[in-house]
């Protein structure tokens, strides 16, 4: 049987208690709990902003660990970040995971870089993970990274083939390296189908302000505003931000194209015929596999990179409205997997 509380994230001056989070979330649906896998592992999942529920990065997550949990019956705790936070509260929620047992403990996000390298080293004895950053090379950390440019190429392709305008926008949560990636794939990958096609590129927010990962409604200013300007369809890479891109999509009668999960399927019912495709940045599959590993009593570390070639990215076909493009977007699949096309990872 899976066991998962959740605690809060906590303050400069507080350190996080376990005690303060008794729910159990999750129930035996049905099965005789004689008969439920148990397991001694210990997950601890640092989520970034937004946490889980967020429709998108931290939710596709949460949902590899949930699969983990409900197959071999691991046990897990879960604290989000706050926007704004200082650098010694992530520090803090992982030394807390580690003092409490918890083994392995999973970071989401390249905001835990500088936080996952420093408290690593304090416990070498519990194992690591994060994901979307592979800057941090101990024999006890595990970096699951991504070819988002890869994917980003194949809705860039898309929007330029669905586009009546000839002209797209990109909506960025935060402006960073990782971000960019998605930005330079789309672009490349809307070019190599029309190479005059006009492009709006805007970020939310600016380093060391990550609140563009969670703000609904910088999303949907921004993207009404390329609505405004005439592009039709926009891709965003923006988190939580997202939904307000696609209320913005929807009153205005537009496309957008979503990010890491397949959001056609868990965004508002209201939007969904607004979703052109989605961006699939499959992270339940890399935290799922990394599970799977420690289930084994392997605890992998070194970068694990999901491309095309291992359908690590892809993208989404949900709402039947890009099967008219399907085969020449797999076309340019297989010519990235070829190396036929080498898609960039900056703009």
């Amino acid at each position: 049987m899976r066991k998962t509380a959740r605690f809060a994230a906590v303050a400069m001056a507080a350190a996080l208690t376990l005690s303060a989070c008794g729910s159990d979330e999750g129930t035996d649906e049905g099965t005789d709990n004689g008969d439920a896998p148990t397991s001694d592992v210990k997950v601890g999942m640092a989520y970034d902003v937004g946490g889980r529920g967020d429709q998108s990065f931290n939710d596709s997550a949460a949902a590899g660990l949930d699969q983990a949990m409900d197959e071999f019956g691991m046990e897990s705790q879960e604290s989000e970040a706050e926007d704004g936070e200082a650098e010694s509260a992530r520090e803090e929620r992982l030394r807390t995971f580690a003092d409490a047992g918890y083994d392995p403990i999973i970071a989401v996000g390249f905001a835990y870089a500088a936080s996952i390298g420093k408290v690593a080293e304090e416990y070498p004895d519990v194992h690591f993970a994060i994901i979307d950053d592979s800057s941090v090379e101990s024999d006890n950390v595990a970096s699951l990274v991504f070819a988002e440019e890869q994917g980003s190429f194949l809705v860039g392709a898309a929007a330029a083939l669905k586009t009546e305008n000839d002209h797209i926008g990109f909506v960025g949560g935060v402006e960073t390296p990782l971000i960019q990636k998605f930005e330079a794939g789309y672009i490349a990958g809307a070019e190599s189908v029309n190479p005059d096609i006009e492009i709006d590129v805007t970020y939310l927010t600016q380093v060391p302000d990550f609140s563009g990962f969670g703000d609904p409604a910088k999303g949907k200013t921004a993207a009404e505003g390329m609505y405004d300007n005439g592009a039709d369809i926009v891709y965003h890479a923006a988190g939580g931000s997202g939904g307000g891109v696609f209320e913005a999509a929807s009153e205005s009668g537009n496309w957008a194209i979503g990010v890491d999960s397949d959001q056609y399927n868990t965004a508002d019912p209201s939007v969904q015929d607004s979703i052109l495709t989605s961006m699939l940045k499959n992270v339940n599959v890399a935290v799922y596999e990394y599970l799977t590993q420690v289930n084994d009593g392997e605890f992998p570390s070194g970068v694990t990179t999901y491309d095309l070639a291992v359908d690590g990215v892809g993208y989404s076909t949900s709402g039947g409205f890009v099967d008219d493009i399907v085969e020449q977007l797999d076309e340019l699949k297989q010519q990235i997997i070829d190396g036929e096309i080498s898609v960039p990872t900056a703009p």
